[in-house]
């Protein structure tokens, strides 16, 4: 069984010339490809943009099924390479947003020919701080075990109080709380163990693709540190060719709805730099100006 559906590709068909990019947009756990559409309109105006659903999400056009030996990062990596190589995609720009961040890392050194860029967006490859490693995931293992349980016990109340405070903007909240609720109860659960329990630090090290690194600064998920963590882990264990960090100044684990166009000046700005041309620098350096001004610190 895939574990992707939903396919679709919006823009493209060469209206971009030799620089036109392939955008992979893969959402996060308890979201779903709708969760993209305010980014939609500018991406595909000069790129062709490929949109897809996990299974877990209730719309992946077939029965969610319980089957724990799927829940790894190393499986979704394969499927998403499986995607990729159905689309006929090679050098892509992967956004993959929380978990999906993690399967695109493992996936660019299974595959480094399918991506040019990752965009690791709100992603975390350790939740569970490790106090004797100096390591801060933002959360104790006694917090995560409480989550866990109160998902078994009644997810649905489990997630009316948790994604108020995971997207940190009232007006935002309804399609969230809709993707979550979406989920089977059982497959949920089993996800969220194997993301919130996992670790996925040593990944990292091998990563060779460039990366740009998009943090929310107030993400009760993912707290800038992570971000950081990972931008000393890829760039100084012989790992990726270069990695960005970008601090956006909002709130929230979901950028793409709450604060969709200082993300979009971020992807903008990779875009240039990967397909842009003689003149990417440049634009480069005006979308981190404009960036800047609306919220957006920029670190190299």
């Amino acid at each position: 069984m895939r574990w992707y559906a939903n396919v679709r590709e919006v823009g493209g068909g060469g209206g971009g010339g030799a620089n036109e990019a392939t955008v992979v947009l893969a959402h996060g756990y308890g979201s779903n490809q709708g969760l993209w559409d305010k980014l939609l309109p500018a991406l595909s105006q000069r790129n062709r943009v490929i949109l897809f659903d996990w299974d877990f999400t209730g719309g992946g056009g077939g029965e969610q099924q319980l089957d724990q030996s799927r829940y790894t990062f190393g499986r979704f990596a394969d499927d998403l390479i499986e995607l990729l190589d159905d689309k006929g995609v090679r050098g892509a720009v992967l956004v993959g947003h929380s978990m999906s961040a993690m399967a695109g890392c493992i996936a660019s050194v299974r595959r480094p020919d399918l991506f040019s860029h990752l965009v690791l967006l709100c992603a975390s490859p350790r939740y569970i701080n490790s106090p004797e490693e100096g390591y801060v995931g933002g959360f104790d293992k006694a917090s995560i075990d409480g989550m866990l349980d109160a998902m078994e016990s009644d997810f649905a109340s489990w997630v009316k109080g948790f994604v108020p405070n995971a997207v940190g903007d009232s007006a935002s909240v309804p399609p969230v709380e809709e993707s979550f609720l979406a989920m089977d109860p059982a497959v949920a659960l089993e996800l969220a163990r194997m993301i919130f329990l996992g670790d996925q630090r040593e990944a990292l090290a091998a990563v060779a693709a460039p990366c740009t690194i998009v943090q929310v600064e107030r993400d009760i998920a993912a707290p800038p540190s992570v971000a950081e963590y990972m931008r000393r882990r890829l760039t100084t264990a012989g790992g990726a060719a270069a990695a960005d960090m970008v601090i956006i100044d909002s709130v929230g684990h979901f950028p793409q709805l709450v604060a969709p166009q200082q993300l979009l000046a971020v992807l903008e700005g990779v875009l240039l730099r990967c397909h842009g041309g003689g003149d990417g620098e440049e634009k480069q350096e005006e979308v981190a100006e404009v960036g800047a001004d609306g919220g957006i610190d920029i670190t190299a």
